[in-house]
């Protein structure tokens, strides 16, 4: 797998990968991260054309997952962790 090419964002990394004929596309945050694997397919021959691909919709649909995953996690947290009750503090005479 080697890297053709990086699409600029002002908050997110975005890497695309190819390996043979197929072509990935990493997302990544300072927490998270996403990769569409978008497989074989003529239409992507390049980086001009995973450019065109990865428009405003595709990225606000992104950063909408990127939002859901944090929402996972903090709930996972929350069933994991639950907050303790403290019982107060301790009388010092």
């Amino acid at each position: 797998m080697r890297i053709i090419g990086q699409i600029e964002h002002p908050q997110l990394k975005i890497t695309v990968f190819k390996m043979e004929n197929r072509i990935s596309v990493k997302f990544e945050n300072s927490q998270y991260e996403q990769t569409f694997k978008l497989g074989e397919d003529e239409r992507l021959a390049g980086m001009e054309s995973v450019e065109h691909l990865i428009d405003a919709q595709f990225m606000e649909q992104v950063q909408t997952n990127f939002t859901t995953m944090h929402q996972i996690r903090l709930a996972g947290f929350a069933r994991a962790f639950p907050p303790q009750h403290e019982a107060g503090f301790e009388t010092i005479i």
